[in-house]
Order: C-alpha cells, then structure tokens, then sequence
C-alpha cells in the first residue's frame, strides 16, 4: 500500500498527492495532455479521468489540475485509485525525451541571474504549492515565463504571485523588470 497525502494548493483546480516514494528522481515533468506522457503510464492513466487538464511530477508529488467545470471531490477517489494501481509500476527515472533539461551553461548571464534568483527565492515556494516556473526568454528588461502544476492555471498567480516575483527580481538585479506570463 502507498501512503499519500492530499494536499490543498492555492489554486481551487489543483490539489497535490503527496506519496511516500519519489515520482520523479531528479528535476520536474509536466504534462498537459496524454500526448505528452509517452511511456509515462500513471501519466497518461490521470488523463483518462474525465476533467483532468494537468499533471506534474517533481520528487515525491503529483499535482493534478482539473478542469474549472470539475469538482476535485468527485474526482479524487478516482486520481488515489491511478495513483495507487500504477505507482508499483511506475520507474521515477522514466526516460524523459519528452521533458528534456535545460543546461544553464549556454544561457546568457543575465538569464542565468535570473534563474539562479527564481531558484534561491521563487521556486521553493511555488514549488510547496506544487508548481513551478520556467523562464522562456528575456529580453528588453521583461522576463517571459510559463507557470506550471497548480501554478498554470492558479488565478493568484497573474496578480500577486506575478508582482511578487517582479519585486524580488527587480531588487536583486538592481533595476526594474517586467515579468510577462505566457502559455
């Protein structure tokens, strides 16, 4: 038997499934449709649940959010149900072609700066509310970046979480910056 934890996240359309075994062993993976999930089975077996928009593995949680139409409460016996069939099964060091890792080392070294702030003062908090962000590109003093997990879809996550982000980036660099959300 898995042990998992259900966890309420900021965002009303996602909850994270905290599990007693890693998902994921190295870096993060999200998945926004069965597409994407390759050989990834518990992956795609969440997408067969009516109303499942995304999902996102990084070390011991799965977030899974619902479409805004769904009840999560309705849909939650059935996610504990995948998660527990499939986990036994599950290789958390699944091939990953599908979600490859970026190498900083051929970034600019404004980006990197950028990254290495998000990693030291951004993403431990998104990141316990089971998300992420990823910078897509920097240019003119606006950094562009991708929620993802609970945060793609989280409605804080366009207002507060967003200035927020733009504070702590603007007083580290030194100078103002815009951050822009896309999809």
């Amino acid at each position: 038997m898995i042990l998992i934890r259900v966890a309420p996240t900021p965002n009303p359309s996602a909850r994270k499934f905290i599990l007693d075994r890693p998902v994921l062993l190295q870096g993060k993976a999200t998945f926004t449709n069965p597409e994407e999930c390759g050989d990834v089975r518990l992956a795609s077996d969440l997408f067969s649940i009516e109303g499942v928009r995304q999902v996102h593995f990084f070390e011991n949680v799965i977030t899974v959010t619902v479409r805004f139409d769904v009840d999560f409460d309705e849909v939650q016996d059935s996610i504990l149900a995948v998660i527990q069939t499939r986990m036994p099964v599950h290789d958390p060091n699944f091939n990953r072609k599908n979600v490859p890792e970026k190498s900083r080392e051929d970034l600019p070294p404004e980006v990197r700066q950028i990254e290495e702030i998000l990693d030291r003062r951004v993403r431990p908090g998104l990141q316990g509310d089971g998300g992420d962000i990823e910078v897509i590109k920097v240019e003119n003093q606006q950094v562009f970046v991708r929620y993802q997990g609970a945060c793609g879809t989280c409605p804080s996550s366009t207002t507060g979480t967003l200035m927020g982000i733009e504070s702590i980036l603007s007083e580290e660099l030194g100078y103002q910056v815009e951050v822009l959300p896309i999809d």
